[in-house]
């Protein structure tokens, strides 16, 4: 395998995510300092799946990400392009509706969700707008989406320590517990390649998106941002 650029091409990245699927969520709790269970339960709340609901969870990976709306009572839809991860999660979960899918090209109707999520997922994706633009497509008029991704802290000392780990720390620990330690070196790279809060809100906007809005998470190590889809 080699690493995939960060022209993100869909086979490399998805390839690259089937290599690491066995170890993920472990290797994302190692990494991210136990912080991983922490955005996920804010991710949980900012979505807000009450019973009955309808929701899209995508780069949803093994479907770990998703647990949390099936516990709220939530019809939950894990999606995901690695199907490497996908058998990972149907081991673990065999009775998840486990879904491929290209987050540029969902395999879904036009507004059939209440509300669609993807964690640490836009950022692996070729085209950010044309996703969501797709997100925006499947969700139903009034429903929401809510997108965890890492970003840029917010205070100046603290980003250079933390842009050190990404690029110095991040690949040997990495090399310890991850099955494909390139992956997270790719990873590394396309955090510090990827736009800032108000830039990803901005897209967000472009894309059609209404009541755009973000909170900072772990000092804007990752951002929480929100959007509704218009109800007319």
């Amino acid at each position: 395998m080699t690493r995939a650029s960060l022209d993100k091409q869909p086979h490399e990245v998805a390839a690259m995510f089937d290599d690491v699927a066995a170890k993920y969520d472990l290797t994302n709790d190692v990494l991210s300092l136990g912080q991983a269970r922490l955005w996920r339960k804010a991710v949980a709340r900012a979505v807000g799946a009450r019973p009955g609901e309808k929701v899209l969870d995508l780069a949803a990976g093994t479907g770990t990400s998703s647990m949390p709306f099936v516990v709220d009572g939530a019809y939950v839809v894990p999606c995901d392009f690695s199907v490497g991860m996908l058998r990972e999660g149907k081991k673990r979960n065999p009775w998840m509706l486990l879904t491929a899918g290209d987050a540029t090209r969902l395999p879904f109707a036009d507004g059939v969700f209440d509300a669609v999520t993807i964690s640490f997922g836009l950022r692996n994706v070729q085209d950010t707008g044309a996703a969501l633009r797709e997100m925006l497509r499947v969700t139903r008029p009034g429903g929401r989406v809510v997108i965890c991704e890492f970003s840029t802290p917010t205070w100046a000392p603290f980003r250079t320590v933390y842009t050190e780990y990404l690029m110095r720390a991040l690949p040997p620990v990495a090399r310890a517990v991850s099955s494909s330690p390139d992956a997270y070196v790719y990873l590394a790279e396309s955090i510090r390649a990827w736009p800032d809060q108000p830039a990803l809100a901005g897209l967000l906007q472009e894309a059609g998106w209404s009541k755009v809005a973000w909170r900072n998470l772990t000092g804007g190590v990752v951002a929480l941002h929100r959007g509704t889809k218009a109800a007319g």
